[in-house]
C-alpha cells in the first residue's frame, strides 16, 4: 500500500516509487491522506495523476486526523488477507523487536507533534535497552534530522518540545511494555540518512524500490 500526504502532493520520493511499481508491474493500494486539508478539485486531480503513474486499486480517500477512511482501509486489508496457519502465538501481536517497537512509538510522536515542520524528515533510532533489577527498563533513543534547523524545531524553545514528545511516547511504552520506562531522547543531524540502506533493511524494508 502506498501511502501519499495528499496536501504535499506528488514529490520526488512518490514519483520513484510509483516508477518502480510500474516498472515491476505491480498493482497496489493507493490512500491519500490529510484529505481535510485538501480542495475537493485538487484531490480527485491528484487521484488521476497517480492513477496515471501506477496501477492502484483501490483508491482510498483518508484523513488520519479525523479517523475518516480508516476503518475502510482496515476492512480491506483485513479481507485481502490470505489465509494460513498462525506463524506466532496467539498472544504476540509482533515478530519487530522490543528496541524497533520502542523506536516506532517514538517516532509516532514525532509525527503527530511536528507533522507540519519535519513531517517526513526524521527517524528514530533505540540506541540502548537496559533491563533493570527493579522490572524497569531504560531505553536511550536517538532522533535523526537531515539539517541543523529541524534539530532545533525538535528540541523546541527551552526544550519544550523534546520533552513532550518523550513524555508522551514514556506513557505509551509504560502502557504497552506494563513496567516502569526510564526514557531519555536525543536528537542529532545525519544529513544522508534516508539513503542508508542498513537502515532500511533494519526495519525490514526494501531499500531499492
Amino acid at each position: 500500500m502506498l501511502l501519499v500526504d495528499a496536501s504535499r502532493g506528488i514529490d520526488d520520493d512518490t514519483r520513484r516509487i510509483t516508477g518502480a511499481l510500474r516498472e515491476r508491474g505491480r498493482r497496489s493500494i493507493l490512500g491519500l491522506n490529510k484529505i481535510d486539508l485538501v480542495r475537493r478539485d485538487r484531490l480527485l486531480g491528484l487521484a488521476d495523476a497517480l492513477s496515471r503513474q501506477g496501477r492502484f486499486d483501490p483508491i482510498f480517500m483518508i484523513s488520519g486526523l479525523r479517523g475518516d477512511g480508516v476503518e475502510d482501509v482496515k476492512l480491506h486489508l483485513a479481507a485481502s488477507l490470505p489465509a494460513g496457519p498462525w506463524l506466532f502465538p496467539e498472544d504476540q501481536l509482533s515478530d519487530a523487536s522490543e528496541r524497533l517497537i520502542a523506536a516506532e512509538v517514538t517516532r509516532e510522536q514525532v509525527f503527530l507533534q511536528l507533522h507540519d515542520e519535519i513531517p517526513y524528515a526524521s527517524t528514530v533510532e533505540t540506541e540502548q535497552w537496559e533491563d533493570r533489577r527493579d522490572g524497569s527498563v531504560r531505553i536511550e533513543q536517538v532522533i535523526y534530522v537531515q539539517r541543523p534547523g529541524q534539530r532545533a524545531i525538535v528540541l523546541g524553545e527551552g526544550g519544550k518540545r523534546i520533552k513532550s514528545i518523550g513524555a508522551r511516547a514514556r506513557a505509551e511504552l509504560e502502557h504497552m511494555l506494563d513496567r516502569r520506562v526510564h526514557l531519555f531522547l536525543f536528537v542529532k543531524v545525519r544529513e544522508n540518512w534516508v539513503e542508508d540502506r542498513e537502515r532500511f533493511e533494519a526495519l525490514g524494508l526494501d531499500y531499492d524500490i
